[in-house]
C-alpha cells in the first residue's frame, strides 16, 4: 500500500509563536497551497483512507482531499502545555533550556514529551500497516512535523532524537511504501 504522510499548510501565526496542540488559524493562502499540495499527490482513489489530526489546520485540508476523513487524536502535534499560545522568546530562559537539553525525556510545564507524542504515532503507525483498518492500496495521513518526524524515526528504526534531522516543511508530502509488513521510504519533503 502507499501511504503518504501530509504536514498541513501554513498557520496564520506569530513567528515564534508555540501551538502545538493550540487550534490557530490558516493562513489567507489556504487554497492557494491546498492546490499545490494536491498536486503532488496522485489521483485519490475512491476506498482510500484518510486520516487526519483533529486541529482544524488539518481537518480542513483532509476535508478538501476526501469527503470520508477519520479523525484521529493520535495524528495531534506535541502538547506544550503551559506554553502553548505563547511566544518561545516569553518563556523562562532556564525552563527552555531544560527542556531544548533533553525535549525527548522532559516535557514542557503540563504538556507532552516527545517521547509521549512518539509512543502515540507509533501506536497510530502499527493499526494503519499491520491491519487494524480495512486493507487500502492508499492511505493519506494529513497531520504536524512532530508526528510524520516520529513516524519516520520509528520506520526507520533511528532513536527519537534524531527526528529532528528530517525536513518537514509546511504543505510537503512524504511518500512511504508498505508492502509484506516492511515499509520503504520512497520520498520525503517533497
Amino acid at each position: 500500500m502507499d501511504i503518504y504522510l501530509i504536514r498541513h499548510t501554513k498557520t496564520d501565526t506569530l513567528k515564534g509563536l508555540c501551538y502545538g496542540q493550540s487550534d490557530v488559524a490558516l493562513a489567507e493562502s489556504f487554497l492557494e497551497e491546498a492546490h499545490q499540495l494536491q498536486q503532488k499527490l496522485p489521483e485519490i482513489k475512491s476506498d482510500s483512507l484518510i486520516f487526519s489530526s483533529p486541529l482544524t489546520r488539518c481537518v480542513k485540508l483532509a476535508e478538501r482531499l476526501s469527503d470520508n476523513v477519520t479523525i484521529d487524536a493520535r495524528l495531534l502535534e506535541l502538547d506544550f502545555g503551559d506554553w502553548e499560545n505563547r511566544r518561545f522568546d516569553d518563556i523562562d530562559v532556564d525552563v527552555l533550556q531544560q527542556w531544548t537539553d533533553d525535549f525527548v525525556h522532559v516535557a514542557p510545564p503540563n504538556g507532552e514529551s516527545f517521547i509521549g507524542l512518539c509512543q502515540r504515532a507509533r501506536s497510530f503507525w502499527q493499526d494503519v500497516a499491520y491491519g487494524m483498518h480495512p486493507a487500502s492500496e492508499q492511505i493519506l495521513i494529513i497531520t504536524h512535523a512532530g508526528v510524520i518526524r516520529a513516524l519516520l524515526a520509528y520506520i526507520l528504526k533511528l532513536p527519537p532524537a534524531n527526528a529532528f534531522q528530517f525536513r518537514v516543511d509546511v504543505g510537503s508530502v512524504h511518500k512511504l511504501q508498505h508492502v509484506d509488513n516492511y515499509t520503504y521510504i520512497n520520498y520525503i519533503n517533497l
